[in-house]
């Protein structure tokens, strides 16, 4: 079972792949989420229960007979599994620690480091530079596995739509500050002048956001005058992005990603492989895609003029760009396989069980 405060956003898309990744390999994935998000509307033939009471949880858990749990960030979930009588392999999850890589380092160490020394079996995260360092540091004895996610792109994939006749620059997030839809606003303000009949496309959880936020981005769109080319689209059913990302990319646009630290960036993976070239920050997890320049652009944080120029070239120089949205696709296809994934999934578990068995 996979467990995760709320199904939107990232993981919730990770949870999806690993159920097509694991599944023909006999593996039945159960998924336990605290709260109703809008990923629910993501339909997947697999048993997903939602509830945060404790005593439903315990049923779940003793009716369902896992072989292992893997809880998703959530520490005090990680001691309740432990504490129920639970007698599996429970494993401590993180895909992405706070918009600062030293938050990693206070976290783990303040808040991570009790509870997981005592109620885990083994960390699992991707291979993230800074989780791989703050983990190696910080949790020397226990079990650690860090392995690429998983895609599947019988399930997503490129798909010709209409030609628009203006390039397009996406986005896709939150309202929030590490996803930084600020300087978003601020390079499309400025490509705008360099092409004019540009439009903005954003694509967020609107139930995700709070009223302050809602309040400031309304403010700095009127101010940098980008009502009348800007468009937002909320909670858009994950089937659907395929096509909005083939769209961009074949309008001559890109997806633009401005987040500060990012701990894997499937959104970033999504649009590569819709031929949808991207340019972003240099945010840690999305190194693992990006290959400045072959697979991607990279620009450094909070430099505008430096996004806006990467972003011009991008859209200029076809031979690049057509270089660029080939090699993406290819290049998600040999790292990220569902294959992999299963086979370093699979390997683990059996391993921690020998482990148990052994002690």
């Amino acid at each position: 079972m996979f467990t995760f405060f709320i199904p939107s956003g990232g993981v919730e898309t990770l949870n999806r792949q690993r159920y097509y990744a694991l599944q023909p390999h006999g593996i039945n994935c159960h998924f336990l989420y605290l709260q109703k998000g809008t990923g629910l509307q993501n339909k997947i033939d697999a048993p997903i229960f939602v509830t945060n009471n404790d005593k439903e949880i315990k049923d779940i858990i003793e009716k369902g007979n896992f072989d292992a749990i893997v809880v998703n960030s959530d520490l005090l979930l990680q001691k309740k599994m432990k504490e129920s009588g639970y007698t599996g392999l429970v494993i401590y999850e993180v895909q992405g620690l706070g918009t600062d890589k030293k938050y990693a380092d206070y976290f783990l160490q303040k808040h991570a480091s009790p509870i997981l020394n005592q109620f885990c079996d083994a960390i699992l995260y991707p291979r993230t530079p800074h989780l791989v360092t703050a983990f190696e540091k910080h949790f020397p004895h226990l079990p650690k596995y860090s392995f690429h996610n998983s895609f599947s792109l019988d399930t997503f994939h490129y798909k010709r739509q209409p030609k628009q006749p203006t390039p397009i620059v996406g986005w896709v997030g939150r309202l929030e500050e590490n996803k930084n839809w600020r300087d978003f606003l601020k390079i499309g303000a400025q490509l705008k002048k360099e092409f004019p009949s540009l439009q903005l496309w954003m694509f967020e959880d609107s139930t995700l956001s709070t009223k302050d936020e809602r309040i400031a981005f309304k403010q700095n769109v009127q101010e940098l005058q980008l009502h009348h080319c800007l468009q937002v689209f909320e909670n858009q059913p994950h089937h659907k992005m395929a096509a909005y990302f083939s769209t961009i990319g074949d309008s001559g646009g890109f997806l633009c990603s401005t987040s500060k630290v990012e701990g894997f960036g499937y959104a970033v993976l999504e649009a590569m492989v819709c031929k949808c070239p991207v340019l972003s920050t240099d945010s840690d997890g999305v190194k693992n895609f990006i290959k400045h320049n072959r697979t991607g652009k990279f620009f450094t944080l909070g430099d505008i003029a430096e996004a806006v120029s990467q972003g011009k070239e991008l859209m200029t120089n076809n031979r690049l760009r057509e270089k660029i949205r080939n090699t993406g696709v290819k290049h998600i296809e040999n790292h990220f396989s569902p294959e992999n994934y299963a086979t370093h999934f699979i390997n683990m578990i059996e391993e921690l069980k020998v482990k148990r068995q052994s002690q």
